[in-house]
């Protein structure tokens, strides 16, 4: 029996539990330092097993799989590099910066044992073993960072372990994980922090700001409502990548600062053609670092009934709405319904069967 321990059971690593969990051949124990936490696991029957002794969960464990913060990291391999590991055990995490990780497994030299980071570009609004599915990595990438001296068997083990998560595995070198993922996510946390805060600023001599802040502004910074302590790790572990990264987007905001002083239109209009051009090659239905939203638009006529008519459609065809909200609705003016929903597959169920009444785009 393959033994699996997953020491941090919430959103990722109950979702990693609840991929193995029942596969012939696997057991999967969960640990946390929380009691309460552990009980949780047990009755959502996310893990076969919990405990809150450390000991307990690595011994003779095949996998270990650490999906605590990324500021816990370290921490968490110190502890493990002190206990009677398994030979041959592979120790991986879900973190989204690798290079420290890694370079902190070098230097403990842990002998028999194996490290391999991971970083699994998956996520949901949500977050807890609550919002934990076995389907949150399906069609989305799984970077493994293996440095120069891992062995070749240990990665083709771990690879094979996390086709039951049905996500496209993909090699990545550490340092060149972050300098991407510092590019591709790290950075565009920090414009929509920044983005934010500066609205909340004008926003306090005039509140206009925040009332007409809706709609699309809303959209293109919602990840600045992501949790603070966790990105306060990131960043700070990634702090030279992402201070690089500042100082190429102060050029870019400069050169629109020369382009508008000098009244360049044609050097504008050029920017918006490169973006227009590099976006439109983007993967439109592939999950990413940035997890996606799965919105639909419909215009609907200001009558009595009309919202209640669409739900009751959706939900006599089994299609299940996670949100849904009114943009705009009054006399004279169609409204406009945003319509949300948790998986790309219900959203499409869904655009199909309201376009034949509807006007619905995305």
């Amino acid at each position: 029996m393959t033994k699996i321990a997953i020491f941090g059971v919430g959103l990722i690593g109950g979702s990693l539990a609840l991929c193995f969990k029942g596969k012939p051949g696997l057991t999967v124990v969960g640990h946390s330092n929380n009691p309460k936490s552990v009980e949780k696991y047990l009755k959502r029957e996310v893990v076969d097993h919990a405990t809150t002794s450390i000991e307990e969960a690595a011994s003779e464990a095949d996998f270990i799989f650490l999906c605590v913060p990324v500021g816990n990291l370290e921490e968490y391999l110190h502890k493990l590099s002190a206990l009677p590991l398994k030979p041959g055990c592979i120790i991986t995490d879900v973190g989204s910066t690798k290079a420290s990780v890694t370079a902190c497994a070098s230097r403990l030299q842990l002998p028999g044992i194996h490290f391999i980071g991971g970083h699994p570009m998956a996520g949901k609004e949500k977050s807890g073993v609550e919002a934990a599915s076995s389907r949150l990595f399906e069609n989305a990438f799984y970077v493994l960072t293996p440095d120069a001296g891992t062995q070749k068997d240990a990665y083709d083990r771990l690879a094979e372990l996390l086709q039951h998560t049905r996500a496209h595995l993909v090699k990545v070198d550490p340092v060149l994980h972050d300098e991407i993922v510092g590019a591709i996510s790290h950075l565009p946390h920090i414009i929509a922090v920044a983005l934010v805060n500066q609205i909340a600023r004008y926003n306090e001599s005039n509140e206009l700001y925040q009332n007409l802040a809706a709609g699309g502004f809303r959209d293109i910074t919602r990840i600045a409502s992501s949790d603070p302590v966790i990105w306060r790790d990131i960043l700070i572990n990634n702090r030279e990548v992402v201070l690089k990264l500042l100082r190429d987007w102060n050029d870019e905001i400069a050169g629109f600062i020369g382009r508008l002083e000098a009244e360049d239109g044609p050097g504008i209009e050029r920017e918006f053609q490169k973006a227009n051009q590099f976006r439109s090659g983007l993967p439109e239905r592939r999950k990413g670092v940035i997890h996606s939203f799965y919105d639909i638009y419909v215009d609907v006529p200001d009558h009595p009934g009309i919202i209640a008519q669409i739900t009751t459609l959706l939900g006599s065809h089994r299609i299940n709405l996670s949100n849904i909200q009114i943009i705009e609705s009054r006399e004279d003016v169609p409204g406009v319904l945003r319509l949300s929903f948790r998986e790309e597959g219900q959203m499409d169920k869904a655009l199909e069967l309201l376009k034949k009444d509807y006007a619905v785009h995305v």
